[in-house]
């Protein structure tokens, strides 16, 4: 077949500038082809696939050139693939493996012979798949899970739909674990059909190869683009897509993302039984053509295919009744329980029927994805990035579903095949080498006032042990959410505009929350100014500005919080950001440290009623610091330096010698007092303050 540029289904990203830069280094543009195949999802998932090279090195024992393979190594994604993330091994020595291979009952050991392959003992731990491209002789592979060719590897017929549209140019492998076996059988078929352009693995994905990166490249762009016009062209012609439509589609996106909202906090809850989960909502019209569907059941039953998705998204999801779904709130929280409990159940009987004599103990029973027709799909995982990733490999599966039902009849994985992908002693082997969860892993805190000096150092405290931030405010949103995703990752912030004195500002800011993590665990609230007068010049708008925005601010995004956090049962925390203002009288400042005793007030009647719910209440109280802070911005320190008698630039001296330490507050110490009351340190503590202030003796509460 002739070559094509044009393509309607993948996206063509060469650069032939750039490879120009790359030339004469493999590697370099290995590496390169890897992250253009892995920026387009319709070729790939995130850490999904694998891609390799091979070239000639310096053996640095003998001296003497040596074939080695250039591979994604374990766990890591080529969209984003570097050197460091790459296993490079001796080709020979990795053929040389098949004299110790002892068949399929011993494919496990191999995995540990391959660190005796290595070129660089320092490179990236070799994965699963890597004999899959040592034992081919081709000098680049591709090996991929396009939606377009799993629709056909899990197709009942899918065999004689690939000679269809290739002919003899491809060749098909029946369903097998990866391991050194498979690698055997791809060397076998190779060998035996010369001129192949490609391997389909049946219920798996895709091995496309060529001479050079770009040869290799181009060769697995016009299989994926012909597997996607072929399906693009039977769609509707057998059957209607998913069987048709059995429930007509009656709420925009506003009131998907309305029904989504009341619902999620709920799930989250649910799903958080065996530990904290973190969520992710979609309703892409893709889902919404499956939910709505009549095969959703049929379809949703059988599970997935590939076993990329299936690690991802578990068994199968949850499907909810609509009907059910629109009785009152306490009547869909019993049957979300009931439904949870059912699902565990029937999870927890799949793993008794199917478990080995050295399976790893039972995993969390509950359900990664739920689907809801006329609403759209939620996906609850140990992070926000896991979740996101297991609804977008969900989404895949449903155009692999689409697409193999276009053309023939979908099939998941036999039940034993997915429960041996999914407890395979390498995979728990790789789960236990993962680091231990952080301390405020699978939590989210909403911090007012988070783009501010104490606000921002709060956020950053909090995302540091692993918690996910909403920071809401009124300016420099922007800014914020991409320095905290520049440091912490694209998953873990999210910035939004509030008004502490509208509820429903407020509530249009934790609706934001919501969708975006699933619910609510820490609050903070911090929004604050500051106005420093004597009495006499204390005007009735100073009074009214401190009060609404310290003392009823508090209580509004307390209130609106609190419902979320009694619809998760997940217990929660709430920290008030007071001063020490509130403990202590000084002059000039009667509006002020009225508005910030009431805050600390407010905060003992909420631990006192909240509780019986497990929400811990507690305050922190600053004092005194300049650097970084909003309320420092603007006359309060000017009101302040004229109360004591000194210049602007001589308070953070005054303010460090007064204190016991002598020492200058800083926003991350006050981050530091939040962190501790939050994170575990002091799980039984509510009703308590917490002074940061250097030590001043009059502000001892006791």
């Amino acid at each position: 077949m002739e070559k094509t540029l044009t393509f309607q289904h993948v996206s063509y990203l060469w650069d032939e500038a750039k490879a120009a830069e790359l030339a004469g280094d493999e590697v370099a543009l290995f590496l390169y082809r890897s992250n253009l195949l892995g920026a387009d999802l319709r070729l790939t998932n995130y850490a999904g696939g694998n891609t390799s090279c091979k070239i000639t090195e310096t053996d640095p024992v003998t001296g003497q050139p040596a074939e080695v393979m250039w591979v994604k190594g374990s766990g890591g994604d080529i969209g984003t693939l570097k050197r460091s993330g790459c296993a490079n091994l001796y080709v020979d020595k990795l053929h040389a493996l098949k004299n110790r291979y002892r068949g399929l009952e011993f494919e496990d050991e191999m995995v540990a012979l391959f660190d005796h392959c290595l070129f660089d003992p320092k490179c990236a731990a070799p994965s699963i798949d890597t004999p899959l491209h040592g034992l081919l002789p081709f000098k680049h592979i591709d090996h991929l899970h396009p939606d377009a060719l799993i629709a056909i590897a899990a197709s009942k017929d899918g065999e004689q739909i690939m000679k269809e549209i290739w002919g003899d140019t491809m060749a098909w492998l029946p369903w097998q674990r990866p391991g050194f076996d498979l690698g055997l059988q791809l060397e076998k078929v190779v060998k035996e059909n010369p001129g192949l352009r490609g391997v389909i693995l049946g219920g798996h994905g895709l091995f496309t190869w060529g001479d050079t990166s770009y040869d290799s490249y181009i060769n697995t762009l016009e299989v994926i683009e012909q597997a996607a016009s072929y399906l693009e062209a039977n769609y509707g012609k057998r059957r209607p897509v998913f069987g048709g439509v059995k429930r007509e589609q009656t709420l925009d996106a506003a009131q998907r993302r309305q029904q989504a909202v009341g619902v999620m906090p709920v799930l989250r809850g649910l799903a958080s039984s065996h530990r904290r989960m973190l969520g992710h909502y979609t309703d892409d019209a893709r889902v919404l053509e499956f939910v709505n569907s009549h095969d959703l059941d049929r379809l949703a039953q059988q599970g997935t295919s590939c076993p990329d998705h299936f690690l991802r998204t578990k068994i199968r999801p949850l499907v909810l009744d609509p009907a059910q779904m629109q009785q009152p709130a306490a009547a869909v929280h019993e049957y979300l329980q009931e439904r949870f409990e059912a699902y565990r159940q029937d999870y927890t009987a799949y793993y008794e029927r199917r478990k080995h004599a050295n399976s790893p103990a039972r995993r969390d029973p509950n359900p990664v994805v739920i689907l809801w027709p006329g609403v759209g799909m939620f996906a609850f995982a140990k992070d926000k990035q896991t979740a996101r990733v297991a609804a977008e490999f969900y989404t895949n599966a449903i155009n692999v579903m689409k697409g193999a039902e276009a053309v023939s009849e979908y099939q998941g994985l036999p039940e034993q095949e997915a429960f041996d992908i999914e407890y395979w002693l390498l995979e728990e082997a790789k789960l236990q080498r993962m680091p231990k969860p952080k301390s405020l892993s699978g939590k989210v805190a909403f911090v007012t006032g988070g783009t501010g000096g104490i606000g921002k150092a709060i956020c950053e405290a909090l995302l540091e042990q692993g918690a996910c931030v909403v920071a809401a405010d009124r300016d420099r949103l922007d800014e914020t959410q991409q320095d905290l995703r520049k440091q912490f990752g694209k998953d873990s912030a999210l910035a939004t505009s509030i008004d502490v004195l509208s509820a429903e500002h407020i509530g249009e800011s934790l609706r934001q929350s919501i969708l975006q993590f699933g619910g609510v665990d820490i609050i903070v609230n911090c929004a604050g100014l500051s106005i420093s007068k004597p009495l006499s010049e204390t005007t009735q708008a100073d009074w009214d500005i401190l009060n609404d925005v310290l003392v009823k601010g508090q209580f509004l995004v307390s209130q609106a919080a609190v419902e979320i956090l009694r619809q998760q049962q997940l217990g929660g925390d709430i920290v008030n950001i007071a001063s020490k203002n509130g403990l202590v009288a000084g002059p000039n400042n009667v509006a002020y440290g009225t508005a910030k005793a009431a805050q600390l007030h407010m905060s003992r009647l909420l631990a006192a009623e909240l509780g019986p719910d497990k929400i811990r209440v507690n305050t922190v109280n600053p004092d005194a610091v300049l650097r970084g802070s909003k309320i420092w911005e603007g006359d309060w320190a000017a009101g302040r330096a004229k109360a004591y008698g000194i210049s602007v630039e001589d308070l953070p001296a005054h303010y460090a010698k007064r204190t016991l330490l002598g020492e200058e507050v800083l926003a991350e110490d006050i981050a530091q007092a939040v962190r501790v009351f939050v994170d575990g340190s002091l799980a039984k503590s509510t009703g308590n303050v917490l002074n940061v202030d250097g030590g001043v003796a009059m502000a001892f509460v006791r």
